[in-house]
């Protein structure tokens, strides 16, 4: 009986590797045809053009709806931190959780701007955290362990935070939403993200790293030695152990919910630097979910671009943005929006009486 149980737990704890729910190829033979109807040149609109016949496939809807976001930032700290890789104290990942929640970040504003649902996803900070009602408490541990000297986190610490990202995207579809974004926020994440990236990919982390929060250039090299130590320490190409060795809970909490959104059929709009390498991870332990992944904005961060490369990601902006907190993935939320209001509103050249192109 107790061996029958464990044979069901670990099947449990195997959910990320289901399937992504599939995608309708009709709808999206539907939406590009009738994208060569309406009164402009073929592919005059550019990424509105991919966007608005994404969005009509994924929903298996010719006229696509994109007016109900869900935003879910999570956040923790990081024991590497202590190595002296951040411009910020550890003290400013509770100050900003707080801040998320009055309402105050960027990602705050943008949330409040574009009517979305809005949480906050506290997995576990160095400091106290007081109860807000825009705060859930995923408390897993106060930080992940230093990775320069044992692994971030345990194997069951890892499965915590897959279950806190699974839970967020299953908050977002029983709100009914068409778009999922994920935040993120953790002195010394970009630490993470780059030794994630470099341990994943086989790049040196020299040419991963950048400057973060506002670290001074002049201390990149440190930082990749840093990370160059804890690649030493931790030998693995499989993207499970990876992420244990490596990772932040909220990066893993980003991880499990991209797959678990991708699942339940509700697409993804990655975010910058550090959403990208969650998302690179999350394709990498679930092939079958990248074509449920929109990606915003390329960062200024030296990583994101082999990272976006390896995803064969064409990201919508790239206009120097490098704050997290899914704010440039917020920002690109109006694009899509403009690109679905011009596939559902613009006239057809037969309903409007214009000469289509000579053959």
């Amino acid at each position: 009986m107790k061996q029958m149980a464990q044979v069901i737990d670990r099947e449990i704890d195997m959910w990320f590797q289901n399937s992504a729910a599939q995608i309708q190829a009709s709808v999206t033979l539907q939406a590009a045809e009738y994208q060569l109807t309406l009164t402009k040149p073929p592919g005059a609109l550019g990424a509105l053009e991919y966007v608005a016949i994404t969005l009509a496939a994924h929903q298996g809807i010719l006229k696509p709806a994109l007016d109900k976001i869900f935003i879910s930032v999570f956040a923790a700290d990081h024991g590497v931190a202590k190595q002296g890789v951040s411009a910020f104290p550890q003290a400013v990942t509770a100050e900003m959780i707080k801040n998320f929640a009055s309402g105050g970040a960027a990602i705050s504003v943008l949330a409040k701007q574009l009517s979305a649902k809005f949480e906050v996803v506290n997995l576990g900070t160095v400091f106290h955290v007081p109860v807000h009602e825009k705060i859930i408490d995923a408390h897993i541990a106060n930080g992940t362990a230093d990775f320069c000297v044992q692994s971030a986190m345990s194997q069951d610490q890892l499965q915590q935070a897959l279950a806190h990202g699974q839970q967020s995207a299953i908050r977002a579809k029983q709100s009914g939403s068409q778009l999922f974004i994920g935040g993120e926020m953790g002195i010394g994440n970009t630490t993470s993200a780059s030794a994630l990236a470099s341990a994943y990919l086989n790049i040196p982390a020299i040419n991963m790293v950048g400057c973060g929060t506002g670290l001074d250039e002049s201390k990149l090299p440190h930082k990749a030695q840093v990370i160059e130590q804890a690649l030493a320490l931790h030998i693995s190409r499989d993207p499970m152990d990876i992420l244990k060795n490596l990772g932040g809970f909220e990066i893993v909490a980003l991880v499990g919910a991209y797959i678990q959104c991708a699942q339940q059929g509700i697409t993804v709009l990655v975010d910058g630097f550090i959403s990208s390498t969650a998302a690179l991870m999350a394709v990498a332990i679930n092939e079958s979910i990248r074509p449920w992944l929109m990606f915003s904005h390329e960062s200024t961060e030296p990583g994101h671009r082999p990272i976006l490369s390896e995803l064969n990601a064409l990201p919508l902006l790239n206009i120097g943005m490098r704050l997290g907190e899914g704010s440039g993935a917020a920002v690109a939320v109006s694009l899509m929006q403009s690109a679905v209001v011009l596939h559902n509103q613009m006239a057809t050249f037969e309903g409007a009486g214009v000469s289509e192109k000579e053959e």
